[in-house]
């Protein structure tokens, strides 16, 4: 079952781009040259891979084509850059990865940078970590930071670490609405602040402090440094990252609820498996970034 290779860069720049407009100013063809090449590989396939939604939504046959379509150029992209001798000569390969909103505004970008040789462009899709391997699975990304220990098909998994959370609250919301202690009926029913509905940090650790989920009003708050400062200005109470939390714990900004009921969320780095010097050497960072910033598994 043979795809033109153009045919193949068109399918991830559309899926990329959400819109055949959009795809075709990319590729710098027109709208309809994009749709008879999406055309044209459905009847290679014998099947429908796109659907002409706004943005434009791949078919489950879509996310295969789509996923060998990223691994075809992936490997055109690494042999161009293994044949160029001088550094300055060769293009960055692209590298769409799948990483929560926590290990993205704490420890993954620096990972990243600690390494000037990694010859790559990054576009990084925010997901929650529950949720990262759906993007693994339909093939818009070839690497995740994920909570999944089980591997993706096709993929490889290795432990990164355990990033640990405390819920925390300010002084004057504990006063307000806790009475000045962790009292688990107040605590229950006092506003909560998530990061968005699919959240469900704020509901794990009330079940293992206090058996049961909260019943108050809640925020949500999709961005990481503003959820924090949600929670340090008293909308609520929450669980933050330690490295977003400890600091201010300590200078009395914040009040830790539960010191000895910290939430662990483990986390696992999924990768294609496939050999590719890029991709090995992203991988590389992310454990090296892991080891110096995580808690160990």
């Amino acid at each position: 079952m043979p795809f033109q290779f153009d045919h193949l860069r068109t399918l991830t720049a559309l899926v990329d781009e959400g819109t055949f407009e959009a795809a075709a100013r990319r590729l710098h063809v027109t709208p309809s040259a994009v749709s008879q090449r999406v055309r044209a590989m459905e009847q290679t396939a014998g099947k429908v891979l796109v659907q002409r939604t706004h943005p434009v939504r791949t078919t489950e046959a879509g996310d295969v084509v789509l996923r060998y379509a990223r691994q075809v150029l992936l490997l055109d992209e690494d042999t161009i850059a293994e044949l160029r001798s001088d550094e300055r000569e060769r293009g960055r390969v692209s590298v769409p990865l799948a990483v929560n909103a926590d290990s993205l505004s704490t420890w993954f970008l620096e990972a990243l940078a600690t390494r000037s040789d990694l010859g790559a462009v990054f576009e990084i899709h925010r997901e929650d970590e529950e949720h990262t391997t759906s993007l693994l699975r339909s093939g818009r990304v070839m690497a995740a930071v994920t909570s999944t220990p089980e591997a993706v098909q096709g993929c490889t998994v290795t432990g990164l670490g355990t990033m640990r959370y405390r819920a925390v609250c300010s002084p004057e919301f504990n006063e307000r609405h806790l009475g000045g202690r962790a009292d688990p009926d107040l605590l229950r029913q006092a506003p909560v602040v998530d990061f968005d509905r699919r959240d469900e940090l704020q509901n794990r650790f009330l079940r293992r402090f206090v058996g049961s989920e909260p019943s108050g009003p809640r925020h949500h708050v999709p961005a990481s440094e503003d959820f924090a400062r949600a929670v340090t200005l008293g909308f609520g109470w929450g669980v933050l990252p330690e490295a977003h939390c400890s600091a201010r714990i300590g200078s009395g900004e914040l009040v830790e609820l539960a010191p000895g009921h910290p939430v662990d969320v483990r986390l696992y780095w999924q990768r294609w498996n496939l050999r590719s010097p890029v991709l090995d050497r992203v991988s590389e960072a992310v454990r090296a970034g892991a080891a110096t910033h995580l808690h160990r598994l």
